[in-house]
């Protein structure tokens, strides 16, 4: 019955959006602002000719190598530097520094070191994915019971044991949420690197449909960005679960005495 009425509940909510969209556009006109049918139409006339697919592929491909590329080192890193708190505490102002630092500024430098291709949108995403990832697995390091490591040194683990089956697993709630929270901003990081210098991508279609004043592509093309950040999310959850099939269920931890 719960999740019924989430889901309800969750229409209601589209429906009053798009209600609100539409009174919208029917004041401002739609050369302003589209109307829902108007980029429904437009977004499926798009899918049907493989336009969106194929830039969305664009898109996505740069998410996904930027992803990768970032978030690796970023899991990695804490877990190297775990038995050594003085480093971690050294590097510590640099990375809060480059944590801090506006990403979108570095695009134009991007450019230009890197050219105009998929590499500029790539190392972009990557800087973007790198610092939400790391932190995020860094506490999970440290929020670690350290009781739950001597037990194990003393029962004869080795660290290698240690890390992989209790220090990891304590971690990979951590390092998923990074990546969920990271994910969405890898995906609009490339729409943004490709709006400022790209031929290709959704990015590209939105500053097409913004040049020529078309309103109902620009909403096609954020739309689709849209359902890419909800299929992600979608795979992430997936992820989450097949990993932490070893946790009980929320009841069996709130119940005492199950």
């Amino acid at each position: 019955m719960t999740r019924w009425r989430t889901y309800t509940d969750r229409l209601i909510v589209l429906a009053v959006i798009l209600a609100a969209w539409q009174v919208g556009s029917v004041l401002v006109g739609p050369y302003w602002l589209s109307s829902p049918l108007a980029v429904a139409a437009r977004f499926t006339a798009q899918m049907l000719n493989g336009e969106l697919i194929v830039q969305g592929g664009y898109t996505v491909e740069e998410a996904l190598i930027g992803t990768v590329i970032g978030g690796a080192p970023a899991v990695l890193l804490p877990f190297l530097l775990r038995r050594h708190p003085v480093i971690v505490a050294i590097l510590d102002p640099f990375m809060v520094g480059g944590y801090g630092a506006p990403k979108l500024a570095f695009a134009p430098l991007f450019i230009l070191w890197f050219g105009i291709g998929i590499e500029s949108k790539v190392a972009l995403v990557a800087s973007v994915v790198f610092f939400i990832v790391y932190f995020n697995t860094l506490a999970g390091v440290r929020a670690l019971d350290p009781r739950l490591v001597q037990m194990a040194q003393i029962a004869g683990a080795g660290e290698r044991h240690v890390a992989r089956h209790i220090v990891f697993p304590a971690a990979v709630p951590h390092i998923l949420a990074g990546f969920r929270i990271a994910v969405p901003y890898a995906i609009g990081g490339a729409v943004i690197a490709e709006l400022i210098s790209s031929n290709r991508g959704l990015g590209y279609l939105v500053q097409t449909g913004a040049m020529n004043f078309d309103t109902t592509s620009v909403f096609a093309a954020i739309l689709a960005a849209t359902l890419v950040v909800h299929g992600a999310n979608w795979l992430l959850n997936a992820a989450e679960r097949a990993l932490l099939r070893w946790r009980p269920p929320p009841r069996a931890v709130l119940d005492t005495g199950t």
